[in-house]
């Protein structure tokens, strides 16, 4: 079982930068592949970033490439999602997902445990 916390969403202006962070609970935090998603209001939750268990492959959704970058810190059980450029679009709650195995994916259905979201509004 994996409890997953996320955290640094807020009210950031277009172009603002936001990290947010996720933290695992559980001793195996290593063993699983983690994933960011977001959904907007009156849309389906949707993919933005994965990285593998060990840190060494991370993959993103075409409208974030170049803006945004996944990384972790096994040692800490924290996964991190910074974001740059920060566009009005880009406004949504967004969710970790852990899954657990080595094959990362982009799919929602394929992921184990969720946290509770953050909201992350920017103003245009």
């Amino acid at each position: 079982q994996v409890q997953l916390v996320e955290s640094g969403g807020g009210l950031v202006q277009a172009g603002g930068s936001l990290r947010l962070s996720c933290a695992a609970s559980g001793r195996t935090f290593s063993t699983y592949c983690m994933g960011w998603f977001r959904q907007a209001p009156g849309k389906e939750r949707e993919f933005v970033a994965a990285i593998s268990w060990d840190g060494e492959a991370t993959y993103y959704a075409d409208s974030v490439k170049g803006r945004f970058t996944i990384s972790r810190d096994n040692a800490k059980n924290t996964v991190y999602l910074q974001m740059n450029s920060l566009k009005s679009e880009d406004t949504a709650v967004y969710y970790c997902a852990a899954r657990q195995g080595h094959r990362i994916s982009l799919r929602v259905g394929e992921y184990d445990y969720w946290g509770q979201g953050t909201q992350v509004t920017v103003s245009s």
